[in-house]
């Protein structure tokens, strides 16, 4: 191998790498005047990281083709990155308080590895690295759900997540084992010419792909996440509902289109009843959820089921309409995660009847909330429409229309559990509501960079494109 090719291939790897080194020494060596500026410096470091490596490369491969880089992962990469930027900064006022302070590093570190493990996932060429870095990306996972041991919702959420990961990551290992028994080889590409629908093989991508569904929330392998997101600390239930579900789709479009494509009819029937059941039981639950984490913990199963008709199309237009959906998503996901944890780590409420007459004392952020909303459920003129109408035009094109229909109809049904939330906050009169709020200043820039993301990134047809242009080049 041409270790000169090392660092303009794995720049994002080496990069993220050398930040992570840099926050655990500063957080090792540093004292008590250190910490305080600790957040600011892990803040810079990242945004750094994430604008030196926001542009794309050439393609290539490491290690024999273990390690592979397209252009198009950079895209994935930097919006993994602009997400866990704006985690960031919603941390800020809950990594203050008394209980998480001498915890800081901690947070960063374990936050970082993760984001690690998802970029080696993304970048795998080989079963060996992407199992590697699936186990990377869940193992801290766990610790961060259990971060606040104090809580004991907290670490019952982070025993059931642990459990739960173990069992999914057992059955895809021994998925990945039997492909190796088929074809001999462990290689995404030599296994894309030797895969046949064979009852071998055939058990072999269903075991295999039983730790994705876990880790996007597929039903019925999402048992686990309201649990999780209603236990784990609010900043670190944005970040699975949002990072981490962004690096598995992209992984799963990748694997099945690509690597299985031999299997291409086998698959596509069974994500065909697991959307129409992943999107319907998640809309039928979320409108009997009365905590908000809980409720837009079904919202977010709903959102994979939808991100899953850009996998069905199996096209470019499908993994642009996908990626183009992850960062809308993002955006929409991270701005009601931000008023949800604004509200509950100032007052401990997270019950939607908590949210009546919010709009008296708390304007602002009941707007915020109303916008990420409309935008979750696909109402024009918002990126959450033009993100479905994507995704829904992605799946036409392959002439899945009655898909499509029964995804329209559950559209509407979504849209009737997040207005239930829009008329607490603005037309439920309350004699007791949340108080005024003074958020901290960076809680108010994250939230300004999400409300400017849901109501600007539809109307830019330039990211589609742009977008579209590299998505095109994987095949």
């Amino acid at each position: 191998m041409n270790y000169s090719n090392l660092i303009p291939i794995m720049n994002d790897e080496l990069s993220l790498l050398l930040v992570m080194v840099i926050l655990l020494v500063f957080d090792i060596l540093g004292g008590e005047k250190s910490r305080k500026i600790f957040q600011p410096v892990a803040f810079v470091l990242f945004g750094i990281h994430t604008v030196l490596n926001a542009c794309p490369r050439e393609a290539g491969e490491l290690f024999g083709g273990m390690y592979q880089y397209l252009p198009v992962m950079t895209y994935v990469k930097t919006i993994l990155n602009i997400g866990v930027l704006i985690i960031f900064l919603q941390a800020n006022h809950w990594l203050k308080s008394e209980n998480n302070k001498i915890k800081t590093g901690e947070f960063y570190f374990l936050l970082l590895t993760t984001l690690l493990g998802m970029y080696f996932m993304i970048a795998s060429g080989n079963f060996l690295l992407f199992f590697l870095g699936i186990e990377t990306a869940s193992i801290p996972m766990a610790t961060l759900v259990a971060f606040d041991k104090f809580n004991r919702k907290s670490a019952e959420a982070g025993a059931k997540y642990i459990l739960s990961a173990v069992f999914a990551s057992g059955i895809s290992l021994f998925g990945i084992s039997l492909i190796y028994g088929a074809t001999g080889t462990l290689y995404f590409s030599d296994i894309a010419t030797l895969a046949a629908v064979t009852p071998l093989q055939m058990l072999a991508f269903v075991f295999f792909a039983v730790g994705l569904f876990f880790k996007i929330s597929l039903v019925p392998f999402h048992l686990w996440t309201a649990d999780v997101y209603e236990g784990a600390p609010t900043n670190i239930t944005s970040y699975l509902s949002v990072i981490s579900k962004g690096a598995a789709v992209f992984v799963l479009f990748t694997l099945f289109v690509k690597v299985f494509a031999n299997l291409i009819d086998q698959w596509q029937s069974i994500l065909y009843g697991i959307a129409i059941v992943t999107i319907t039981i998640a809309n039928i639950f979320a409108i009997r959820q009365k905590n908000l984490k809980r409720f837009l913990a079904f919202s977010s199963i709903s959102q994979a089921g939808y991100i899953l008709l850009g996998v069905i199309a199996g096209t470019s237009i499908g993994l642009t309409s996908l990626i183009y959906f992850v960062l809308v998503y993002l955006f929409s996901n991270l701005a009601a995660f931000g008023v949800i944890g604004i509200i509950e780590q100032r007052t401990g409420k997270v019950e939607i009847n908590d949210y009546n007459g919010l709009y008296q004392t708390n304007p602002r952020l009941s707007f915020v909330m109303m916008l990420a909303l409309f935008s979750l459920a696909g109402i024009p003129p918002f990126a959450g429409f033009f993100s479905k109408f994507f995704i829904f035009s992605a799946a036409i094109q392959q002439q899945y229309y009655v898909l499509v229909f029964i995804a329209l109809l559950n559209t509407i049904i979504s849209l009737y559990y997040y207005l239930i939330v829009i008329k607490a906050m603005f037309l439920t009169n309350s004699e007791t509501p949340i108080e005024k709020i003074n958020t901290d200043l960076p809680a108010r820039i994250s939230l300004v960079v999400c409300m400017l993301g849901i109501v600007f990134i539809g109307l830019f047809s330039y990211i589609y494109e742009q977008i579209s242009v590299l998505a095109s080049a994987l095949f």
